[in-house]
């Protein structure tokens, strides 16, 4: 447990290294790994203890606008019905398909997968520059048979 809390503190200080003026192009590998098991991992901490503030908190303030902890919830009841954690994406690479781009609105959107079994863990994230970083303006994860 030690180990995984010392791997999420190293996910979250890389979160932190991208900077302003690197957000309008893609991070490098590193970063963007980060990024996006930071949010995911976060999402997953939210699904798994029912407590969405903590999520709520990191995403962009337009997406905090539109969604408060209590719509969350109700979003994403299925996982929590359903049981599904998906901490093991912390010691997995993402597969991006296709390549992460800065959209012409400058939006990083980030599509792709984690290889997980007996389902994969697929994701959609959509990012805007906010205080400085990287924040979460759109999510959409599922889980789904790898044929």
């Amino acid at each position: 447990m030690r180990s995984f809390a010392g791997f999420v503190g190293l996910l979250m200080t890389l979160l932190v290294a991208v900077s302003v003026s690197a957000q309008n192009k893609v991070p490098s590998e590193r970063s963007l790994e980060a990024l996006v098991k930071s949010t995911l991992l976060s999402w997953n901490d939210a699904n798994v203890t029912g407590e969405y503030a903590v999520f709520h908190a990191k995403l962009s303030k337009p997406f905090r606008d539109q969604f408060p902890t209590s719509r969350l919830k109700e979003i994403f009841k299925k996982f929590a019905d359903e049981n599904i954690d998906i901490a093991v994406v912390a010691a997995m690479k993402p597969t991006y398909d296709p390549a992460p781009v800065v959209d012409d609105k400058g939006k990083l959107v980030v599509h792709g997968y984690f290889p997980t079994e007996p389902l994969r863990v697929i994701f959609a994230l959509e990012f805007i520059p906010s205080d400085g970083e990287w924040k979460l303006i759109s999510i959409n994860v599922k889980t789904d048979n790898q044929s």
